[in-house]
């Protein structure tokens, strides 16, 4: 990035800077004559908008440029998104393309959340009233019964190219080879030249005719690892040409893998990171806390989470609102809060143990897709959200061991989630409290005239 900032060309760069004053303590931008002179540009087609940037060297500017054209061009206001006050270097070449602004979104905290004996406060961006609150619920009926246990099952980012052949035999060919064990070493040694971190755990296929669909999986370290698979896989599909010179490649994905989708492969075989997580509440608690009953919560979940989601029809959805806290968290700590669709494959289950005193309960999920470093998790923001959690950036004792934890933690905000909404629905609370905290005064009022 750096590199690339220092070859690029400024045709603009005798002008003067763009100014900034600072009225009752909010810095506002304002542009020069010189500024003006680009706008005019940029409005009239002369300077693509995309390439301010790299033509005046400062990406701030670059925004509010970009920003005031906008609304010539549009003719609507911009007024209320704020631009001052945001690292626009920061997201150069890596999270978002020709900015003018960014979104304010509140960051709650619930917790602590306690996870196989240690705590967590645990961010969550969100802009839907009760939502923290009633994670927080959550979080102090765990914490109160001794905690939740969270155990990792799987690690594995996935990629599945597409591939065409002149026949369906040839097809077959290539997946008898892929997935033929003694031809395993061999390819694992090409796969894993793209990356230090990166090393293939396996391939399996499916074939459509004379397609065949190529679902590789490997670790990726802390990295969240889209970008690191589809590099090895396109080592190993180079490597293939030779031996399967018919083969043409269709696209570096092809569905099977499978990203932001909801997909039955993910929720069998997982993606990402495979975590359950599960405590045991206590009877008491449950009264006291969650204002319920354990019968209650088992009856509940076996008619809404089980049978409710299996005459709906869902596919990974046996649960009450697992992708609210998924997303919260996800946008948070600087993940793709689009993976929030197969991340939030869960089924929760609840049964009554110890004589029926206490509640048992879990969520297995499948398919959590996170990183803990790259994308947007090194923006200030959501670096310090993860610093907060103590996983940020590449763990230096053990590759992946921050993005493993960091899964794990979302499992756990997942079970607290869905204990303090189930119950809220078994003792009728939802409608109430809703109506309480999540509607402003000027709604009310409006609502009441």
């Amino acid at each position: 990035m750096e590199a690339r900032r220092r070859s690029s060309t400024k045709p603009f760069q005798s002008l003067k800077p763009t100014k900034t004053k600072v009225l009752d303590e909010k810095p506002v931008t304002v542009l020069t004559e010189e500024d003006e002179e680009i706008i005019k540009s940029v409005v009239a087609g002369t300077t693509p908008s995309y390439s301010l940037e790299s033509k005046l060297g400062d990406c701030k500017r670059a925004a509010a440029i970009r920003r005031e054209a906008l609304q010539r061009l549009t003719g609507k206001s911009l007024e209320g998104l704020p631009l001052d006050g945001f690292d626009y270097e920061s997201i150069l070449g890596q999270c978002c393309e020709m900015p003018v602004g960014y979104v304010q979104i509140p960051v709650g905290i619930a917790g602590p959340l306690l996870i196989n004996g240690r705590e967590y406060s645990v961010p969550m961006a969100t802009t839907e009233g009760c939502l923290v609150a009633s994670t927080n619920r959550g979080c102090k009926a765990i914490h109160l019964s001794g905690g939740a246990t969270s155990t990792l099952l799987r690690d594995g980012m996935t990629r599945a190219p597409v591939v065409r052949f002149g026949t369906a035999k040839r097809a077959a060919d290539l997946k008898l080879y892929l997935e033929d064990p003694d031809n395993f070493d061999t390819l694992a040694v090409v796969f894993n030249r793209s990356s230090r971190f990166g090393r293939l755990q396996g391939i399996k296929c499916a074939i459509a005719g004379k397609n065949l669909y190529l679902r590789f999986t490997c670790t990726t370290g802390d990295a969240m690892g889209m970008n690191m698979v589809s590099k090895g896989v396109q080592n190993v599909l180079d490597f293939l040409q030779t031996d399967f010179p018919d083969m043409d490649v269709m696209g570096i994905s092809g569905n099977f893998c499978s990203d932001k989708k909801p997909a039955a492969v993910n929720w069998i075989e997982g993606r990402g990171k495979s975590v359950v997580c599960e405590a045991i509440i206590k009877g008491d608690i449950v009264r006291k806390v969650l204002k319920t009953t354990v019968e209650s919560l088992v009856e509940l979940n076996m008619l809404k989470n089980l049978t409710g989601s299996a005459m709906a029809g869902a596919l990974g959805g046996f649960n009450a609102h697992a992708s609210n806290i998924v997303t919260a968290v996800y946008i948070a700590t600087g993940q793709d809060p689009a993976q929030n669709v197969e991340s939030s494959h869960c089924i929760t289950m609840m049964e009554a143990v110890n004589d029926g005193q206490d509640l048992h309960i879990s969520v297995t999920m499948p398919s959590i897709e996170v990183g803990t470093v790259g994308g947007g998790t090194q923006l200030a923001s959501q670096s310090a959200c993860l610093n907060l959690l103590g996983v940020k950036g590449a763990s230096k004792e053990s590759a992946g061991a921050n993005s493993r934890m960091l899964a794990t933690v979302v499992a756990g905000a997942v079970l607290a989630g869905e204990l303090s909404l189930m119950s809220a629905l078994a003792a009728g609370q939802l409608v109430k409290s809703h109506m309480k905290y999540n509607r402003s005064n000027k709604d009310v009022s409006k609502a009441s005239s």
